[in-house]
């Protein structure tokens, strides 16, 4: 065994062979419940699903603005039918530009909704209410046409369609 400083000021010791670390056995671990497992995975989930995607423009998926604006979308609610219009499937998209102008893109589930004029005023004002946000348009389309294959897994459990 020998020892000797290198250029960084760092003390090396060399030696012929190391001892191998102790191995983990069955009999060492731990005892946890089934809710303590659980609870261990529901915080690893929560942690995962709370990484924001490194170097991701505010105006991009994932980023501050754009997850913003899907926030308060999914804050706006059908008048007949109880689940958030996001959810609900009738934004077909959301576009953010670097200026802070939102464009939404969206149906509604028919064209003879009693919501059909006030609707896209709505949203353009909440969204107009977003700090970071210039502009807001809402551009209504028929095509395609809205049906239940557009809600999400969340929409369809409430309705109690799944």
């Amino acid at each position: 065994m020998s020892e000797h400083q290198t250029e960084k000021g760092f003390s090396v010791e060399e030696v012929a062979e190391a001892p191998k670390p102790p191995r983990a056995t069955v009999d060492q671990a731990i005892e946890e419940s089934a809710g303590q497992k659980l609870e261990r995975k529901r915080d690893y989930l929560a942690g995962f699903l709370a990484q924001k995607p490194a170097d991701v423009a505010s105006t991009e998926p994932g980023g501050d603005l754009y997850e913003a604006v899907i926030d308060t979308l999914k804050d706006i609610y059908d008048p007949e039918i109880p689940v958030n219009i996001y959810d609900l499937g009738l934004i077909y998209g959301v576009d953010v530009s670097t200026d802070g102008d939102v464009a939404v893109t969206m149906t509604l589930t028919t064209p003879h909704c009693p919501v059909a004029e006030t609707m896209p005023g709505e949203i353009e004002m909440r969204i107009n209410g977003i700090h970071g946000v210039r502009d807001a348009t809402v551009n209504i389309t028929w095509d395609p046409p809205w049906d239940s294959t557009k809600m999400s897994d969340e929409a369809r459990l409430e309705l109690g369609m799944l």
